[in-house]
């Protein structure tokens, strides 16, 4: 069984009423599913300290429930609460661009997609992956979205599991073994 499967739905999940607009230890862990570790100082500050308010302020400001391809473009393009969320986790020390995307998908698991070393080689680096997938799952009246859950359907997972989360074990399970080099 992979840990992974329990990322968005541990502890009741990150997107959660009591808790969708703060990091708790259970979000920490439930990206350590995923490989990734929060570095302490950062997950100290994360739960008790500056960087847990300021990031509390941003995701009150970031819709909860709210699929990627049902949202305005502007929810997710440069400047946005979550694009300022993005950049404030990914310039911590030892934290970067996986494990802050990592962090976000899990308190908006339907509407911020995981993007790691594994998407970013399957997929490659678009000026914007937020807005580029956006418009990807709402192309030719949202197929792409509507595949990936009739995937998660054929899977047999319940319907709390994303559409993001489906595309990105899609991607992940498609893509050659660990370890291989990206041009």
């Amino acid at each position: 069984m992979f840990t992974g499967g329990r990322f968005e739905h541990l502890a009741g999940g990150g997107e959660r009423q009591q808790v969708a607009n703060r990091f708790t230890a259970e979000d920490l862990i439930a990206v350590q599913t995923l490989s990734v570790t929060v570095p302490a100082p950062v997950a100290l500050d994360l739960l008790e300290g500056l960087l847990g308010a300021q990031l509390s302020e941003l995701l009150r400001n970031i819709p909860t429930g709210t699929d990627l391809a049902d949202a305005d473009v502007s929810v997710v393009a440069e400047g946005s609460p979550a694009y300022q969320a993005w950049t404030l986790l990914k310039n911590q020390h030892r934290v970067g661009f996986v494990i802050a995307g990592k962090l976000l998908a899990r308190k908006r698991p339907r509407l911020l997609p995981v993007y790691d070393r594994v998407v970013r080689c399957a997929l490659g680096r678009p000026l914007s992956f937020w807005t580029e997938l956006r418009t990807a799952l709402r192309e030719n009246d949202g197929a792409l979205h509507h595949r990936l859950l009739d995937l998660r359907q054929s899977a047999g997972l319940p319907q709390t599991v994303s559409a993001l989360r489906v595309a990105d074990v899609t991607v992940w399970m498609a893509h050659p073994a660990p370890g291989h080099r990206c041009p």
